[in-house]
C-alpha cells in the first residue's frame, strides 16, 4: 500500500477525525446543563462557551484560559495531530505529543462532572444535564478511541 492510497481502516479513521472537527465546535455551544436558583424558577442553559464568557466577564481570566485550553484547544489539537499521523504516517515524536494531548483532552470531562456534582450538592438550586453534555462526552470518548486505534494502525502499516 502506498502513502497516497490509504487502506479502508485509515480512511474510516480520517473520516471520523474530520467529523470530530465539526462535532467538537458544535458541542461547545450546545447546552451542557440547565441550572436555576430555585426549583420554581426557569432554568438557564449553560454551554462551554457561555461558561467561558461568564468566567471572562467575571474577571476569572486564568480559569477561563485553563478551561479553554482543556475544553477547546486540547481536543482540537489532538484531532489535528491524529489526522497528521494518519495522513503522513506516525513518527515517535508525533505519537508522544498525541498521548499528552489525549490526557489533557480528558481533563475537561472530569471538570464538568465535578461542577455538576458540586452544583447538585449545594441543594439551593436545580441542575439538569442537557443533550450537549452527551454530545461533548461522545466527542471526547470518540477522540480517546481514535487516539488508541491510530498508533496501532500506524504500527501495523509501518
Amino acid at each position: 500500500m502506498s502513502a497516497r492510497s490509504p487502506d479502508t481502516a485509515t480512511r474510516v479513521l480520517i473520516a471520523a477525525n474530520c467529523a470530530l472537527l465539526v462535532l467538537f465546535p458544535l458541542s461547545w455551544s450546545a447546552p451542557l446543563m440547565r441550572a436555576g436558583l430555585l426549583p420554581l424558577f426557569g432554568l438557564s442553559e449553560i454551554s462551554i462557551l457561555s461558561g467561558l464568557a461568564a468566567l471572562w466577564d467575571g474577571r476569572e481570566w486564568a480559569l477561563a484560559v485553563l478551561v479553554a485550553g482543556f475544553a477547546l484547544l486540547a481536543p482540537i489539537l489532538k484531532t489535528l495531530l491524529l489526522l497528521m499521523v494518519l495522513i503522513r504516517g506516525g513518527s515517535a515524536r508525533l505519537l508522544g505529543w498525541l498521548q499528552v494531548m489525549g490526557k489533557l483532552a480528558m481533563a475537561d470531562i472530569f471538570l464538568i462532572a465535578v461542577y455538576i456534582t458540586i452544583a447538585k450538592g449545594i441543594a439551593v438550586g436545580r441542575v439538569e444535564t442537557a443533550w450537549g453534555l452527551w454530545l461533548f462526552t461522545f466527542c471526547v470518548l470518540a477522540s480517546l478511541t481514535l487516539g488508541l486505534l491510530t498508533p496501532r494502525l500506524t504500527k501495523r502499516r509501518g
